[in-house]
């Protein structure tokens, strides 16, 4: 059991707990980004619904329940909540494709890899969840488009000619890029926690559901207290699996009603472990450059942008530079420059980067205050962009406008 997920001891824990029938009906897994609880999630979903008499739950079991949960295609499991979902499958298309044209040994794996890697972000959009939403008929041909490329990937099937491998991953890329920037929400619809609590109450003739949600701490309060109130008369055939990075952001009520798991901090040498072990990233010279190079997973997974991290926080920093000179930037040259801000990640760091360089300033009390309302500021500009489809450059001119009226302000 948690065979994939390395360095942390958490693992053994759940496994005790597993396999003495302690594991309570919810749960929450709590630690720094790219820790693996993900990864921990669907391994427990898997465990639970394994069919097989002998060594249940063995990561090698090839019963009909671990073979769908390896694929993530368990009609027993719903994941929802916010995520970054794009360079993870950028890093795995790049490690399947290395394994086909080097016919490598562990073409398998990134097979799985890529799979699941797309997966992750397709089973948020899953009919379930999204039933009584009107964004579903715009939803639907991007998945059909997915689900079309995916299947000639599929484990049962032989795979293609490298080059075909090649286009097929390159449309399945940008289908998978329009859905997330398009659709993917930055906090939790309560609608899908409606949703996900009928599909809970159905009973399942295959065993244990499992009802993952990432990120808990990012729900709103009319979420939260619909989440909360299926955590106080859960369904018995049920788990709930609820990870966020920051345990002291989750409602106090929820934290009550779920048991802890703890997620430790991995080292930089069990890192780059982690990256070479799951994205054979030494497979090739590029790949040996990104490992020397990334101290973290994340650091890794950002060698995918589009534009190096560097430029964003360079643009980030003359962008807040205009705001103390009061002259207006050339916004089509920052979006220019930042690739358009897509995948989306790239308008959050450009955002982190604006908040970098404004702690450059005195901390004197008033700065202090601006400083807050700066990140009101920065808050609402990233969920006109992120929740309501502002284009980054309408986005980008209201910012410029609101700093300059807060750091004016602070000048009088």
């Amino acid at each position: 059991m948690f065979d994939n997920l390395l360095y942390q001891p958490a693992s053994s824990l759940l496994k005790d707990d597993i396999v003495h029938h302690r594991l309570p009906g919810a749960i929450l897994l709590a630690g720094s980004a790219s820790s693996g609880k993900l990864t921990c999630a669907l391994e427990i979903a898997r465990i639970l619904s394994c069919t097989a008499t002998e060594k249940r739950g063995h990561w090698l079991c090839d019963c009909p329940s671990c073979r769908k949960n390896k694929e993530l295609a368990s009609t027993n499991v719903l994941l929802a909540g916010p995520r970054d979902c794009s360079l993870e499958i950028l890093a795995a298309k790049k490690a399947f494709l290395t394994a086909a044209y080097n016919n490598a040994s562990y073409l398998v794996a990134t097979r799985y890899l890529f799979l699941r890697s797309v997966r992750k972000l397709t089973l948020r959009f899953s009919q379930i969840l999204w039933e009584d939403d009107d964004k579903v008929s715009k939803i639907a041909p991007i998945m059909q488009a997915i689900d079309e490329q995916m299947e000639q990937l599929d484990s049962a099937r032989p795979l293609p000619e490298n080059d075909k491998i090649e286009k097929i991953c390159d449309e399945i890329i940008r289908q998978t890029e329009k859905l997330e920037s398009t659709f993917m929400y930055d906090s939790l619809p309560i609608s899908q926690i409606r949703a996900a609590s009928r599909w809970a109450h159905l009973k399942s003739p295959d065993g244990k559901k499992v009802f993952i949600i990432e990120n808990v701490d990012r729900m709103n309060e009319a979420a939260r207290n619909a989440l909360l109130k299926i955590l106080e008369e859960p369904p018995s055939d049920i788990v709930f699996i609820l990870t966020t990075n920051r345990r002291g952001a989750v409602m106090p009520t929820i934290l009550s009603r779920v048991r802890t798991y703890q997620f430790n901090q991995r080292t930089a040498n069990e890192q780059a472990e982690v990256i070479d072990r799951v994205f054979h990233a030494a497979a090739d010279s590029a790949g040996e450059q990104s490992k020397s190079s990334a101290v973290s997973i994340d650091s890794y997974l950002q060698t995918f942008l589009p534009v190096k991290p560097d430029v964003i926080r360079e643009q980030a920093a003359k962008f807040y530079a205009s705001v103390e000179k009061g002259v207006f930037p050339s916004i089509t040259e920052i979006v220019t420059s930042c690739a358009k801000f897509e995948p989306r990640l790239l308008f959050k760091l450009f955002l982190t980067g604006i908040l970098d360089a404004q702690k450059t300033a005195d901390l004197t009390a008033r700065n202090v205050e601006s400083a807050a309302k700066n990140v009101s500021v920065l808050r609402e500009i990233y969920n006109n962009v992120s929740i309501y489809n502002q284009t980054p450059t309408a986005a980008l001119e209201n910012l410029w406008r609101e700093l300059f009226a807060v750091y004016r302000m602070e000048r009088r």
